[in-house]
């Protein structure tokens, strides 16, 4: 119970931290469209489009965690949890589509230049930086092991970095009168975008997918449980996530008849529980109890 309300002050806390994000989005999206038809710069073009997917992100990410502390119906047994795993999703989806944009427009500008005011242009991506800045510092200390702040983590990362490059080009115009800077610096966006949008979209399949977490060795779950007194065999063991932070775990475990009448099914259980929480921070554990005089019955019984 602790652990679960423990996830829900933290939901809370990141929900405050991403809309405070989501104010500052919008200001630097409506300053950068601004610059873009101020400057015609690519760069702020493509920082203002990925700001705008920011916001929706945002939106998403937000709306997510409301509803993922909504209870269940009678058929949503495990309650509404993953919809912070399909925003992760989502706003990796996006920012793929996102940066195969930017990639597109970028190497038609390369071929063809075209001129850019950089003196504003610099001026309007320091802005960005700055409120960027300000975005990561809020969500610095969110909980990085939430898909869905990861997501809005990743994207404002790639903000800071797009202003960064929009920064840099803006003073390599001014310096040099190169135009391609701004073309180059749209590429360089993206390409750093990409990675990071693999990495969330690859961890959000990962737990829809069921496949069981990658920190949790399931022969060392194994091994310690055949390591609780009375238990003679562990099998149709599986492990899955049910949102980033709660793994969950549940098994079939067989039980000597002299253990089972000597301690009771309770106690067993309880070692079984605190086994699994105390070595591998599973929580949210289900446990089978089996005499071992019933075994050759379940064999009987099981379909695979």
């Amino acid at each position: 119970m602790g652990h679960d309300h423990g996830h829900a002050a933290s939901r809370a806390e990141d929900r405050g931290r991403l809309r405070v994000v989501l104010a500052v989005t919008v200001c630097v999206l409506a300053l950068e469209v601004v610059g873009w038809l101020v400057t015609g710069s690519l760069a702020l073009l493509a920082d203002a489009g990925h700001m705008a997917t920011d916001a929706a992100a945002v939106v998403l990410a937000l709306g997510a965690s409301y509803v993922a502390t909504l209870k269940g119906g009678p058929r949503s047994t495990f309650g509404l949890h993953r919809a912070e795993v399909l925003a992760a999703l989502v706003n990796s989806i996006v920012l793929l589509a996102v940066c195969g944009y930017l990639l597109y427009a970028g190497i038609s500008r390369l071929s063809t230049p075209e001129d850019v005011d950089a003196g504003p242009m610099v001026a309007f991506a320091l802005v960005g930086l700055i409120a960027n800045g300000i975005s990561m510092t809020v969500l610095a200390k969110a909980e990085r092991g939430s898909l869905n702040m990861r997501g809005a983590i990743n994207e404002v990362f790639a903000d800071l970095l797009g202003s960064l490059l929009a920064v840099t080009a803006g003073v390599v115009i001014w310096v040099t009168g190169n135009t391609r800077a701004d073309s180059i610096a749209t590429l360089l966006i993206a390409v750093l975008i990409l990675p990071r949008a693999f990495s969330l979209a690859r961890d959000a399949t990962v737990v829809l997918l069921e496949i069981a977490p990658a920190g949790l060795d399931l022969d060392a779950v194994r091994d310690h449980l055949l390591e609780v007194p009375g238990v003679t065999d562990v099998h149709d063991l599986h492990a899955w996530t049910i949102t980033s932070g709660i793994p969950s775990l549940s098994a079939h475990v067989t039980v000597t008849d002299a253990c089972l009448a000597e301690r009771g099914v309770g106690a067993t259980l309880d070692e079984l529980s605190e086994c699994v929480a105390e070595h591998f921070d599973v929580h949210h554990a289900t446990f089978q109890v089996e005499p071992v005089s019933h075994r050759e019955h379940e064999d009987l019984g099981e379909v695979h």
